[in-house]
Protein backbone atom coordinates (compact mmCIF):
# COMPACT_ATOMS: atom_id res chain seq x y z
CA UNK A 1 0.00 0.00 0.00
CA UNK A 2 2.95 2.45 0.90
CA UNK A 3 4.62 1.30 -2.22
CA UNK A 4 1.66 2.35 -4.71
CA UNK A 5 1.44 5.89 -2.02
CA UNK A 6 4.70 6.85 -2.96
CA UNK A 7 4.47 5.82 -6.94
CA UNK A 8 2.01 7.84 -7.01
CA UNK A 9 3.22 11.01 -5.44
CA UNK A 10 6.36 10.55 -8.31
CA UNK A 11 3.65 10.31 -10.81
CA UNK A 12 1.93 13.28 -9.79
CA UNK A 13 5.12 15.29 -9.27
CA UNK A 14 6.45 14.63 -12.67
CA UNK A 15 3.05 15.61 -14.11
CA UNK A 16 3.34 19.11 -12.24
CA UNK A 17 6.44 19.71 -14.01
CA UNK A 18 4.97 18.51 -16.89
CA UNK A 19 2.33 21.14 -17.01
CA UNK A 20 4.46 23.59 -15.34
CA UNK A 21 6.64 23.20 -18.30
CA UNK A 22 3.80 23.72 -21.13
CA UNK A 23 2.72 26.55 -19.60
CA UNK A 24 5.66 28.67 -18.56
CA UNK A 25 7.53 27.81 -21.64
CA UNK A 26 5.41 28.99 -24.44
CA UNK A 27 6.95 26.64 -26.80
CA UNK A 28 6.44 22.71 -26.84
CA UNK A 29 5.62 21.08 -24.00
CA UNK A 30 8.38 19.08 -22.24
CA UNK A 31 8.65 15.28 -22.15
CA UNK A 32 8.46 13.21 -18.98
CA UNK A 33 11.92 12.08 -19.13
CA UNK A 34 12.85 16.16 -19.72
CA UNK A 35 10.93 16.61 -17.01
CA UNK A 36 12.64 14.35 -15.16
CA UNK A 37 16.05 15.33 -15.60
CA UNK A 38 15.04 18.86 -14.93
CA UNK A 39 13.60 17.75 -11.09
CA UNK A 40 16.80 15.24 -10.74
CA UNK A 41 19.82 17.57 -12.18
CA UNK A 42 19.31 21.26 -11.22
CA UNK A 43 16.38 22.11 -12.74
CA UNK A 44 17.66 21.48 -16.03
CA UNK A 45 18.26 18.21 -18.53
CA UNK A 46 21.34 20.08 -19.99
CA UNK A 47 24.58 18.32 -19.73
CA UNK A 48 26.05 21.65 -18.37
CA UNK A 49 24.12 24.94 -17.38
CA UNK A 50 25.01 28.47 -15.73
CA UNK A 51 22.64 31.12 -15.12
CA UNK A 52 24.83 34.43 -13.98
CA UNK A 53 24.53 37.91 -13.45
CA UNK A 54 26.85 39.81 -15.82
CA UNK A 55 28.45 42.80 -13.41
CA UNK A 56 29.18 40.88 -10.70
CA UNK A 57 29.85 37.88 -12.70
CA UNK A 58 27.49 35.86 -9.36
CA UNK A 59 26.65 32.32 -10.70
CA UNK A 60 22.65 32.43 -9.34
CA UNK A 61 22.25 28.72 -10.87
CA UNK A 62 24.45 25.95 -12.16
CA UNK A 63 25.05 22.47 -12.60
CA UNK A 64 28.37 20.76 -14.04
CA UNK A 65 29.77 24.47 -14.57
CA UNK A 66 32.98 24.05 -14.77
CA UNK A 67 32.91 20.44 -17.48
CA UNK A 68 34.69 20.80 -20.48
CA UNK A 69 32.31 20.47 -23.28
CA UNK A 70 31.63 20.94 -27.25
CA UNK A 71 30.04 24.08 -27.77
CA UNK A 72 29.21 24.22 -31.31
CA UNK A 73 28.20 27.76 -32.99
CA UNK A 74 28.42 28.83 -29.53
CA UNK A 75 31.95 29.81 -30.05
CA UNK A 76 31.08 32.50 -32.37
CA UNK A 77 30.37 34.54 -29.19
CA UNK A 78 34.49 34.96 -28.61
CA UNK A 79 34.98 34.93 -32.67
CA UNK A 80 32.73 38.06 -32.60
CA UNK A 81 33.98 39.84 -29.97
CA UNK A 82 37.83 39.03 -30.72
CA UNK A 83 36.90 40.82 -34.29
CA UNK A 84 35.01 43.49 -32.89
CA UNK A 85 38.13 44.53 -30.78
CA UNK A 86 40.78 44.07 -33.02
CA UNK A 87 39.25 45.62 -36.50
CA UNK A 88 40.54 49.01 -37.05
CA UNK A 89 37.41 50.01 -39.08
CA UNK A 90 33.76 47.47 -39.35
CA UNK A 91 32.49 49.19 -42.23
CA UNK A 92 35.75 49.03 -44.34
CA UNK A 93 35.46 46.72 -47.40
CA UNK A 94 37.70 43.97 -48.25
CA UNK A 95 37.58 40.77 -50.89
CA UNK A 96 36.81 37.72 -48.97
CA UNK A 97 39.28 35.37 -48.42
CA UNK A 98 39.09 31.59 -50.81
CA UNK A 99 39.99 30.03 -47.48
CA UNK A 100 36.19 31.01 -46.05
CA UNK A 101 34.48 30.02 -49.51
CA UNK A 102 32.99 26.44 -49.26
CA UNK A 103 33.24 25.62 -45.62
CA UNK A 104 30.79 23.14 -43.70
CA UNK A 105 27.95 23.46 -42.12
CA UNK A 106 26.20 26.75 -41.54
CA UNK A 107 26.82 29.45 -44.34
CA UNK A 108 26.01 32.61 -45.75
CA UNK A 109 27.10 31.27 -48.91
CA UNK A 110 30.08 33.50 -49.77
CA UNK A 111 31.73 33.40 -53.29
CA UNK A 112 34.62 33.62 -54.60
CA UNK A 113 36.01 37.33 -55.14
CA UNK A 114 33.03 38.88 -52.67
CA UNK A 115 33.80 42.17 -51.28
CA UNK A 116 32.06 42.67 -48.01
CA UNK A 117 32.36 44.73 -44.72
CA UNK A 118 33.44 43.35 -41.17
CA UNK A 119 30.42 44.58 -39.74
CA UNK A 120 27.97 42.82 -42.44
CA UNK A 121 30.05 39.60 -41.83
CA UNK A 122 29.57 39.71 -38.46
CA UNK A 123 25.85 40.25 -38.82
CA UNK A 124 25.58 36.88 -40.86
CA UNK A 125 28.07 35.02 -38.31
CA UNK A 126 25.79 36.12 -35.11
CA UNK A 127 22.38 35.72 -36.82
CA UNK A 128 22.41 32.88 -39.50
CA UNK A 129 25.42 31.43 -37.86
CA UNK A 130 27.57 31.67 -41.02
CA UNK A 131 30.29 29.31 -40.70
CA UNK A 132 32.17 30.91 -43.84
CA UNK A 133 31.61 34.42 -42.27
CA UNK A 134 33.40 33.14 -39.29
CA UNK A 135 36.71 31.90 -41.61
CA UNK A 136 36.68 35.34 -43.83
CA UNK A 137 36.70 37.44 -40.34
CA UNK A 138 39.65 35.82 -38.92
CA UNK A 139 41.70 35.66 -42.49
CA UNK A 140 41.00 39.71 -42.70
CA UNK A 141 41.05 40.97 -38.74
CA UNK A 142 43.93 38.44 -37.90
CA UNK A 143 45.49 37.60 -40.90
CA UNK A 144 45.38 34.05 -40.84
CA UNK A 145 42.15 31.94 -38.91
CA UNK A 146 45.51 30.45 -36.99
CA UNK A 147 45.99 33.72 -35.84
CA UNK A 148 42.94 34.98 -35.37
CA UNK A 149 42.43 31.72 -33.03
CA UNK A 150 45.54 32.71 -30.97
CA UNK A 151 44.12 35.63 -30.30
CA UNK A 152 40.76 33.78 -29.27
CA UNK A 153 42.98 32.09 -26.80
CA UNK A 154 44.09 35.07 -25.49
CA UNK A 155 41.26 36.33 -24.89
CA UNK A 156 39.58 33.78 -23.53
CA UNK A 157 42.45 33.99 -20.68
CA UNK A 158 41.43 37.53 -20.27
CA UNK A 159 38.16 37.22 -18.64
CA UNK A 160 39.14 33.84 -16.98
CA UNK A 161 37.91 31.10 -19.00
CA UNK A 162 40.36 28.70 -17.71
CA UNK A 163 38.30 25.47 -18.61
CA UNK A 164 38.37 26.57 -22.45
CA UNK A 165 40.03 26.00 -25.73
CA UNK A 166 39.84 27.25 -28.83
CA UNK A 167 40.65 25.32 -32.66
CA UNK A 168 38.60 27.12 -34.40
CA UNK A 169 36.21 30.29 -35.22
CA UNK A 170 32.81 28.48 -36.01
CA UNK A 171 32.57 25.55 -33.66
CA UNK A 172 32.75 22.29 -35.79
CA UNK A 173 33.54 19.76 -33.30
CA UNK A 174 37.36 18.87 -32.44
CA UNK A 175 38.61 17.26 -29.60
CA UNK A 176 40.25 19.61 -28.28
CA UNK A 177 37.85 22.73 -28.72
CA UNK A 178 35.81 22.95 -25.79
CA UNK A 179 34.16 25.53 -23.23
CA UNK A 180 32.40 25.16 -19.71
CA UNK A 181 29.37 26.54 -19.22
CA UNK A 182 30.70 29.06 -16.71
CA UNK A 183 33.08 29.64 -18.94
CA UNK A 184 30.64 30.80 -21.85
CA UNK A 185 29.35 32.60 -19.10
CA UNK A 186 31.65 34.86 -18.54
CA UNK A 187 32.90 35.03 -22.23
CA UNK A 188 29.22 36.11 -23.26
CA UNK A 189 29.49 38.83 -20.00
CA UNK A 190 32.47 40.29 -21.65
CA UNK A 191 31.08 40.42 -24.44
CA UNK A 192 27.87 42.18 -23.71
CA UNK A 193 29.86 44.96 -22.41
CA UNK A 194 30.70 46.41 -25.79
CA UNK A 195 27.60 48.19 -27.30
CA UNK A 196 28.26 46.86 -31.25
CA UNK A 197 28.29 43.39 -29.54
CA UNK A 198 25.17 44.07 -27.90
CA UNK A 199 23.80 45.65 -31.22
CA UNK A 200 24.36 42.81 -33.68
CA UNK A 201 23.49 40.27 -30.89
CA UNK A 202 19.79 41.80 -29.99
CA UNK A 203 18.65 42.23 -33.98
CA UNK A 204 15.86 40.10 -34.83
CA UNK A 205 16.04 40.36 -38.76
CA UNK A 206 17.95 42.99 -40.92
CA UNK A 207 19.92 42.91 -44.77
CA UNK A 208 23.45 42.83 -45.60
CA UNK A 209 24.92 43.83 -49.25
CA UNK A 210 27.95 43.41 -50.68
CA UNK A 211 30.12 45.78 -52.88
CA UNK A 212 28.47 44.70 -55.95
CA UNK A 213 24.53 45.23 -54.51
CA UNK A 214 23.80 41.56 -53.67
CA UNK A 215 21.48 41.25 -50.81
CA UNK A 216 21.17 38.79 -48.08
CA UNK A 217 18.01 38.59 -45.98
CA UNK A 218 18.92 37.69 -42.38
CA UNK A 219 17.01 36.49 -39.90
CA UNK A 220 17.60 35.78 -36.11
CA UNK A 221 18.03 32.14 -35.08
CA UNK A 222 17.14 32.78 -31.46
CA UNK A 223 13.62 32.29 -30.95
CA UNK A 224 13.75 33.96 -27.16
CA UNK A 225 14.86 37.49 -28.87
CA UNK A 226 10.57 37.81 -29.74
CA UNK A 227 8.98 35.81 -26.85
CA UNK A 228 11.05 36.44 -23.68
CA UNK A 229 10.43 39.85 -22.01
CA UNK A 230 13.91 42.21 -22.34
CA UNK A 231 15.96 39.41 -24.12
CA UNK A 232 19.31 40.63 -25.86
CA UNK A 233 20.61 37.86 -27.16
CA UNK A 234 22.90 35.91 -28.00
CA UNK A 235 23.74 32.74 -29.83
CA UNK A 236 22.68 29.19 -30.37
CA UNK A 237 24.93 26.23 -31.72
CA UNK A 238 24.09 22.42 -32.78
CA UNK A 239 26.68 19.76 -33.72
CA UNK A 240 26.57 15.56 -33.33
CA UNK A 241 28.72 16.04 -30.31
CA UNK A 242 28.05 19.41 -28.83
CA UNK A 243 24.03 18.89 -28.84
CA UNK A 244 21.82 21.59 -28.77
CA UNK A 245 23.37 24.61 -27.12
CA UNK A 246 22.01 28.20 -26.26
CA UNK A 247 23.53 30.84 -24.65
CA UNK A 248 20.83 33.88 -23.85
CA UNK A 249 20.64 37.31 -22.06
CA UNK A 250 17.98 38.75 -20.62
CA UNK A 251 17.62 42.46 -19.10
CA UNK A 252 15.43 43.93 -16.84
CA UNK A 253 15.33 46.99 -13.90
CA UNK A 254 18.96 47.64 -14.55
CA UNK A 255 19.89 43.73 -14.30
CA UNK A 256 21.20 41.52 -16.83
CA UNK A 257 21.31 37.91 -16.65
CA UNK A 258 22.93 35.33 -19.07
CA UNK A 259 21.97 31.63 -19.50
CA UNK A 260 24.44 29.36 -21.01
CA UNK A 261 22.64 25.41 -21.79
CA UNK A 262 25.00 23.08 -23.20
CA UNK A 263 23.41 20.04 -24.91
CA UNK A 264 19.87 20.92 -24.38
CA UNK A 265 17.09 19.29 -26.25
CA UNK A 266 14.62 22.21 -25.07
CA UNK A 267 17.42 24.15 -24.73
CA UNK A 268 14.68 27.26 -25.91
CA UNK A 269 11.95 26.62 -23.38
CA UNK A 270 14.81 25.46 -19.91
CA UNK A 271 16.23 28.93 -21.05
CA UNK A 272 13.33 30.14 -20.67
CA UNK A 273 12.52 28.84 -17.50
CA UNK A 274 15.72 29.43 -15.83
CA UNK A 275 15.64 33.42 -17.00
CA UNK A 276 12.39 33.75 -15.38
CA UNK A 277 13.33 32.27 -12.50
CA UNK A 278 16.50 34.32 -12.06
CA UNK A 279 14.21 37.68 -12.48
CA UNK A 280 11.66 36.57 -10.09
CA UNK A 281 14.07 35.63 -7.12
CA UNK A 282 17.15 38.24 -7.62
CA UNK A 283 17.08 41.86 -7.41
CA UNK A 284 20.35 43.80 -8.62
CA UNK A 285 21.15 46.22 -5.61
CA UNK A 286 23.67 49.22 -5.22
CA UNK A 287 24.69 48.53 -1.76
CA UNK A 288 26.71 51.41 -1.25
CA UNK A 289 23.43 53.17 -0.86
CA UNK A 290 23.31 51.86 2.70
CA UNK A 291 26.33 53.04 4.05
CA UNK A 292 24.76 56.21 5.86
CA UNK A 293 28.11 58.08 6.08
CA UNK A 294 27.99 61.72 7.02
CA UNK A 295 29.03 64.24 4.82
CA UNK A 296 31.79 65.64 6.38
CA UNK A 297 34.23 65.31 9.08
CA UNK A 298 35.89 67.51 11.64
CA UNK A 299 39.10 69.87 10.63
CA UNK A 300 41.59 71.17 13.43
CA UNK A 301 43.61 74.55 12.91
CA UNK A 302 41.47 74.30 9.81
CA UNK A 303 40.21 77.44 7.77
CA UNK A 304 37.20 75.39 7.44
CA UNK A 305 36.13 73.49 9.99
CA UNK A 306 35.34 70.42 8.28
CA UNK A 307 35.61 68.83 5.19
CA UNK A 308 33.27 66.82 2.74
CA UNK A 309 34.15 63.18 2.64
CA UNK A 310 32.76 60.64 -0.05
CA UNK A 311 33.42 57.23 -1.19
CA UNK A 312 34.51 56.56 -5.19
CA UNK A 313 31.28 54.23 -6.35
CA UNK A 314 28.93 51.98 -6.32
CA UNK A 315 29.14 48.30 -5.27
CA UNK A 316 25.91 46.38 -7.60
CA UNK A 317 25.09 42.81 -7.01
CA UNK A 318 22.20 40.34 -7.13
CA UNK A 319 20.57 39.34 -3.84
CA UNK A 320 17.51 37.44 -2.90
CA UNK A 321 15.56 39.17 -0.42
CA UNK A 322 16.33 36.94 2.22
CA UNK A 323 20.09 37.62 1.34
CA UNK A 324 19.59 41.86 1.37
CA UNK A 325 18.30 41.26 5.05
CA UNK A 326 21.45 39.86 6.05
CA UNK A 327 23.68 42.92 4.31
CA UNK A 328 25.86 44.59 7.10
CA UNK A 329 28.59 47.25 7.09
CA UNK A 330 31.35 48.01 9.04
CA UNK A 331 32.24 51.79 8.48
CA UNK A 332 35.73 53.13 10.16
CA UNK A 333 36.03 56.61 9.99
CA UNK A 334 38.20 59.21 11.68
CA UNK A 335 36.74 61.69 13.78
CA UNK A 336 38.63 64.94 12.57
CA UNK A 337 42.05 65.61 10.61
CA UNK A 338 44.73 67.92 11.06
CA UNK A 339 45.11 71.47 8.86
CA UNK A 340 45.76 71.21 5.53
CA UNK A 341 43.69 68.92 4.27
CA UNK A 342 44.17 67.66 0.37
CA UNK A 343 41.87 66.64 -1.71
CA UNK A 344 42.24 62.47 -1.97
CA UNK A 345 43.22 61.89 2.04
CA UNK A 346 42.22 58.99 2.79
CA UNK A 347 39.63 58.79 6.13
CA UNK A 348 38.65 55.79 6.72
CA UNK A 349 36.74 52.49 5.18
CA UNK A 350 33.80 50.79 4.77
CA UNK A 351 33.69 47.29 4.79
CA UNK A 352 29.98 45.56 3.15
CA UNK A 353 29.31 41.51 4.82
CA UNK A 354 26.96 39.31 3.33
CA UNK A 355 26.01 36.42 5.68
CA UNK A 356 29.07 37.28 7.48
CA UNK A 357 31.43 37.12 4.47
CA UNK A 358 32.95 40.17 3.41
CA UNK A 359 32.75 41.01 -0.07
CA UNK A 360 33.47 44.66 -0.45
CA UNK A 361 35.36 47.38 0.94
CA UNK A 362 36.30 50.64 -0.23
CA UNK A 363 38.29 53.72 1.14
CA UNK A 364 36.81 57.07 2.28
CA UNK A 365 38.09 60.13 0.93
CA UNK A 366 38.41 63.61 1.34
CA UNK A 367 37.00 65.46 -1.75
CA UNK A 368 37.99 69.39 -1.07
CA UNK A 369 41.20 71.13 -0.13
CA UNK A 370 41.18 72.65 3.56
CA UNK A 371 43.97 74.91 4.33
CA UNK A 372 45.80 75.59 7.26
CA UNK A 373 45.21 78.79 9.53
CA UNK A 374 47.13 81.56 9.15
CA UNK A 375 48.91 83.24 12.15
CA UNK A 376 46.56 86.08 12.29
CA UNK A 377 43.16 83.76 11.83
CA UNK A 378 44.96 82.00 14.66
CA UNK A 379 45.55 85.24 17.17
CA UNK A 380 41.72 86.26 16.50
CA UNK A 381 40.32 82.78 17.31
CA UNK A 382 43.18 82.87 20.97
CA UNK A 383 41.71 86.46 21.51
CA UNK A 384 38.17 85.56 20.47
CA UNK A 385 38.56 83.00 23.15
CA UNK A 386 39.88 84.30 25.97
Amino acid sequence: MKKNKAISFVCLFFVALFVFAALAGGFRALTASQAYAMADGGYTSAKAMCVMETSSKRVIECKNESKQLPMASTTKIMTAITAIENCNDLDATFEVSPKAIGISGTSIYLRKGEVMSTRDLLYGLMLVSGNDASVAIAEHVGGSTQKFVSMMNALAKKVGATNSHFDNTHGLDSETHYTSAKDLALITSYALENDTFREIVSTTNTKITNADGKVRYLRNKNKLLTSLDGCCGVKTGFTDDAGRCLVSACQRDGMRVVCVVLNCSPMFEESKMLLENAFACYTLYDLTEGYNLPNAIDVVDGRKCNVKIETAGQYLYPLTENEHADVNYEISLQKSIDAPVDKGTEVGEVKIFINNDLHFSEKIYTIENVRRNSIWQKAKKFIDRW
